[in-house]
């Protein structure tokens, strides 16, 4: 009886998740935000994961991702050191709250819950596409810590939605855009390690597995294919793309887990 041939069931179970994390940074190199809200989506809603390992592994994968980011955005000082403190710190508590939650509630239960909060996030990434064009003139932020709070919680929780989360917000309330991108995802990459981490504490390291290897480099791949798109394509048109992807496809899945 021949032996199976491993190298072409790793091949196989790659695959699948090189491509999400290829669409995933694809979308998120164009947008500065969304790739843990798409591969978590995927992850969850496509191929069954639970919520727990889904969003362990796509925060394992955005350690390497949101590092290069961090790097990138200090060399070129699009970091405002204060605000990253005041992001980072609740971020970092609020992530860590998120994920040990997430760990220990059963599968079934989180899935509605996962799929409902990215729904959400779809109609907010909608409503924030119209007002580029319609909002009203910006005033000076003055809510952070409790935005890093609630940011990281639902980051880690949802398995994504610190950028759509914290930027936009930032962004409505006046902030500047390149400090603020360049601070909100350096403090990202704090934040992830503190929600691996606590994944990490409570599922161990078995919850990680080929899909963030895939992950990895479908998102290498895509990187700069992102960066095209987003010197070509009207911001606003991007987010009502993945705003409108995010909703049709969560409140598909949402509505698989309620049946």
């Amino acid at each position: 009886m021949p032996l199976p041939d491993l190298s072409t069931e790793l091949v196989q179970a790659l695959l699948p998740m090189i491509a999400v994390g290829f669409l995933a940074q694809l979308v998120d190199g164009s947008l500065g935000m969304a790739f843990g809200l798409i591969s978590n989506l995927i992850l969850v809603g496509i191929f069954g994961l639970p919520p727990a390992r889904a969003s362990a592994n796509v925060h394992l994968v955005e350690c390497f991702t949101t590092a290069a980011s961090a790097i990138s955005h200090i060399i070129y000082r699009n970091v405002d050191w204060g605000l990253l403190a005041r992001l980072a710190i609740p971020g970092m508590i609020g992530g860590a709250a998120g994920a040990y939650l997430l760990s220990n509630i059963d599968a079934s239960v989180a899935r509605p819950f996962v799929m409902a909060y990215l729904a959400g996030i779809g109609i907010y990434l909608l409503w924030r596409a119209w007002r580029l064009d319609h909002g009203p003139p910006a005033r000076p932020p003055r809510l952070v810590t409790p935005l890093g709070l609630v940011g990281g919680f639902l980051d880690a929780a949802g398995g994504g939605g610190w950028g759509p989360i914290v930027t936009s917000n930032l962004l409505i309330q006046g902030a500047p855009p390149r400090t603020t991108i360049g601070t909100v995802n350096s403090a990202e990459f704090l934040v992830t390690l503190a929600v691996s981490a606590s994944f990490i504490s409570q599922l161990g390291l078995a919850a990680f597995s080929t899909a963030a290897i895939g992950l990895i480099i479908g998102g290498l791949l895509a990187a700069p294919f992102g960066a095209i798109i987003a010197s070509r394509v009207p911001a606003a048109r991007l987010l009502v793309m993945v705003g409108g992807l995010l909703l049709a496809s969560s409140l598909y899945s949402f509505w698989r887990a309620l049946g």
